[in-house]
């Protein structure tokens, strides 16, 4: 059901493609390709939730890592952190989910919140456009044995969205798409 909500909104983008040749977007179309950004934001965030949960199954796991896999551009990376590091470590989104889902702790809550743009979407020379959307990511992690480990991450996560075609009943129609770029970890605390 999630291909029809984004094949509809997809195709509430189409209508809008014409805008995109102007500098400046129609807010009533900008506000389309927000929804479908936010929307896949929020897909993400609940993907990652039932990754990181102890309690998913392999196989269901490893259908969740592919389906949100496929809300990303290309060569993505998401950022950990920690508080007891400083240093920052990126990951290949595939092997993000791998690590997330191999943590060393017998209960992993993760939980996305005060997601919103912090960015308007710019134009870029090759026409497509890229904006940022920010989100607090809490992380709770613990072990039967007593070890427990909590941050909340503030995370930034570049959009982008860009011309695409495909065939409908042997037509090709252009249509507007967007896809998450790196999520980069702008802080860390307790």
């Amino acid at each position: 059901m999630k291909i029809f909500k984004y094949i509809t909104l997809a195709a509430t983008l189409l209508l809008v493609s014409n805008a995109f040749a102007q500098s400046d977007i129609d807010p009533r179309r900008k506000q389309a390709i927000d929804s479908l950004a936010l929307e896949k934001v929020k897909d993400l965030s609940k993907y990652i939730s039932i990754i990181g949960d102890k309690k998913t199954q392999y196989s269901e796991a490893q259908r969740v890592m592919d389906r949100a896999e496929e809300l990303f551009a290309p060569d993505s990376e998401m950022g950990v952190s920690s508080l007891s590091k400083e240093e920052i470590s990126y990951y290949k989104v595939r092997q993000y989910f791998e690590r997330l889902m191999a943590l060393n702790y017998d209960k992993v809550s993760i939980k996305w919140y005060d997601i919103h743009y912090i960015s308007d979407l710019e134009q870029q020379p090759d026409g497509s456009f890229v904006g940022v959307i920010t989100i607090y990511q809490r992380f709770e992690g613990t072990s039967d044995d007593g070890m427990s480990y909590k941050d909340t991450t503030k995370k930034d996560i570049t959009i982008y969205v860009k011309k695409k075609e495909t065939q409908i009943a042997g037509r090709t129609i252009e249509f507007w798409d967007v896809l998450l770029g790196d999520v980069r970890v702008t802080e860390t605390s307790a």
